[in-house]
């Protein structure tokens, strides 16, 4: 990338930019500081599926690609090269878990292996928790999985069904709970 990059006009100008970083399975973008930040009119809506200005983006290959240098900042979401940042929209998370895996690791304890839309698997753990949030008003369970970097993947409704078939009761602190263990962590489902 030279000095003299103009900033970034649409997605097709972001692609030819990343196809310069696509060697490297997964760009280092927290280590990147851009001094450029301009807005993409990209989205990824609540079930994973990515638009650029309300098309979607057919190509899983480039939807991957995109997906490699995004990045969470507060409540912000990047697409990020090492010369500027493009903000785009998350309607909820960036991810959404659409496959599940069980097995027992080399201490016999259980683990769960959860899968994105993106082919991205994550072992659930205490460093990539499962978390319940309850709406409010609804009172609907939206499961979501720490992916990396903060940002975290929407458990999908299916998914989050075998979970909940394979969940104990637990006390804790007294209290009954239902959740899942993985990984010698015990994770609560609501």
């Amino acid at each position: 990338m030279s000095d003299q990059h103009s900033p970034i006009r649409s997605a097709a100008e972001l692609s030819e930019q990343l196809a310069a970083i696509s060697g490297v399975k997964r760009p280092p973008v927290e280590s990147w500081n851009p001094t450029v930040e301009v807005s993409v009119d990209i989205k990824i809506q609540r079930d994973g599926k990515w638009f650029y200005q309300g098309n979607p983006i057919e190509r899983i290959a480039l939807v991957k690609l995109f997906a490699s240098v995004l990045r969470k900042e507060v409540s912000d979401y990047f697409l990020v090269t090492p010369v500027e940042k493009a903000r785009i929209e998350v309607e909820d998370a960036p991810f959404v878990i659409t496959a599940m895996e069980r097995y027992k690791n080399d201490a016999d304890q259980p683990c769960i292996m959860l899968t994105t839309n993106l082919d991205e698997s994550v072992l659930v753990s205490a460093e990539r928790p499962i978390r319940v949030h309850i709406d409010p008003v609804t009172e609907e369970p939206s499961p979501y999985v720490l992916i990396r970097s903060g940002m975290e993947a929407l458990i999908g409704r299916n998914v989050f069904y075998q979970l909940a078939d394979l969940a104990e009761e637990r006390v804790i602190d007294g209290v009954a709970a239902y959740g899942v263990e993985s990984a010698g962590e015990f994770f609560k489902l609501g």
